[in-house]
C-alpha cells in the first residue's frame, strides 16, 4: 500500500514538472515573438523616418529649383525690356533669395494627397500614444502598436485590445484591422480610444 502511494506521489511529481517545463517554453516563444514583433516596429519606424527625410531634401531641392528658374525668368524679362543694350540703364541687381518667396504667380495649389497618417491613441488610464503611420497601412498596424506600448492594466501585451473612434462613436472589427487607414477616413490625423476587447 506505501508503494503504491509512493508511486502516484511521484507520478504526479513528474507530471507537475512537465507541465512546469511547458509552461516555461510557452513563455519564453511568447516572449521572443514579442520582441520580433518590437524589433519589426522599429525597423518600420526607422524605415518611415528615412523615407520622410528623403521626402524632405526633393521637396527642398525643388523649391530651391523654382527660385533659380524664376530668378532666370526675371532676367531674361529684364533684358528683353532694355534691349539688352550696353547703353541703357541696367536695372538693379536682384539680391539673392533665401527661403522660397510666397509668391502669388505660383501655380495655385492642389488638392493634397496624404501619404502618412498622425494617430493619438487614447489608453483608459488616460495617458495616450501618438504615432506616425502610413496612410496605406492597416488599421491593424495601430493595434499592434499598442499592444506592444500598452501599460500593465491593459493586460502589458498579452490580452486583445478594442480599437474605438471618438466622433462618430464607431467599433472598429476585426475585418476593419484589415482595411487601409486612409480607406477608414483616419487621414491625415485621427483620434482612437483603446479599451479591453470582450471575449467572444
Amino acid at each position: 500500500m506505501l508503494e503504491l502511494v509512493a508511486q502516484k506521489q511521484r507520478e504526479r511529481e513528474e507530471r507537475e514538472e512537465r507541465e512546469a517545463l511547458e509552461r516555461e517554453r510557452q513563455r519564453r516563444r511568447q516572449g521572443q515573438e514579442l520582441s520580433a514583433a518590437r524589433q519589426r516596429l522599429q525597423e518600420d519606424e526607422m524605415r518611415r523616418a528615412a523615407e520622410e527625410r528623403r521626402r524632405e531634401k526633393a521637396e527642398e531641392l525643388a523649391a530651391r529649383q523654382r527660385v533659380r528658374e524664376k530668378i532666370e525668368r526675371d532676367k531674361a524679362e529684364r533684358a528683353k525690356k532694355y534691349g539688352g543694350s550696353v547703353g541703357s540703364q541696367p536695372p538693379p541687381v536682384a539680391p539673392e533669395p533665401g527661403p522660397v518667396p510666397s509668391s502669388p504667380s505660383q501655380e495655385p495649389p492642389t488638392k493634397r494627397e496624404y501619404d502618412q497618417c498622425r494617430i493619438q491613441v487614447r489608453l483608459p488610464d488616460g495617458t495616450s500614444l501618438t504615432q506616425t503611420f502610413r496612410a496605406r497601412e492597416q488599421l491593424a498596424a495601430v493595434r499592434l502598436y499598442v499592444e506592444l506600448h500598452r501599460g500593465e492594466e491593459l493586460g502589458g501585451g498579452q490580452d486583445p485590445v478594442q480599437l474605438l473612434s471618438g466622433f462618430p462613436r464607431r467599433a472598429f472589427s476585426e475585418a476593419d484591422m484589415e482595411r487601409p487607414l486612409q480607406e477608414l477616413g483616419l487621414v491625415p490625423s485621427a483620434v482612437l480610444i483603446v479599451a479591453k476587447k470582450c471575449p467572444s
